[in-house]
């Protein structure tokens, strides 16, 4: 449950599929978008759970394919989660990119953008049977489905 080191080639796909759209997202912001009233200490925990997840996401091999297994089906979920949040991101991309479109759910999943890659990590976790990886990714989940949901709230 702890973890082997090594490096995993599942945690940097993971890490490019979250990375990706969050840069091309950064000259696409949606209209009127500012981070400036931002709770200080969600924000914290973001940042601290953004380093902590990538690096578990990058150093445990535990997360690479090991042949199949019923712990395989954690992976799908995980991968199923991922590839909704590219869904979602192509959504948002051919919007008019307003507060309500970034904040948007998917399919019944609230402020998806910020829900999916945090389960899909989590999944993660337990497919690789790495308890720092699911500690990282609760520290990141609060930070940042707080600070979105804190945003939202300000819409309505």
């Amino acid at each position: 449950m702890l973890g082997h080191f090594g490096f995993s080639y599942i945690g940097l796909l993971f890490l490019l599929l979250l990375l990706i759209p969050n840069i091309l997202w950064a000259g696409r912001q949606p209209q009127g978008y500012t981070a400036q009233n931002e709770n200080k200490f969600l924000l914290i925990l973001e940042r601290a759970g953004e380093g902590l997840t990538t690096v578990c996401a990058l150093i445990f091999q535990d997360f690479n394919l090991h042949g199949w297994s019923n712990w395989c089906w954690w992976l799908i979920a995980a991968f199923v989660c991922m590839a909704m949040y590219e869904f979602w991101w192509i959504g948002y991309f051919q919007s008019e990119r307003k507060l309500s479109d970034f904040y948007s759910g998917l399919w019944g999943i609230p402020l998806a953008g910020a829900t999916l890659p945090v389960v899909a990590f989590f999944l993660l976790g337990i497919y690789g049977k790495v308890i720092w990886m699911i500690i990282a990714v609760i520290i990141l989940g609060i930070g940042h489905i707080g600070i979105h949901s804190q945003h939202y709230r300000e819409l309505q």
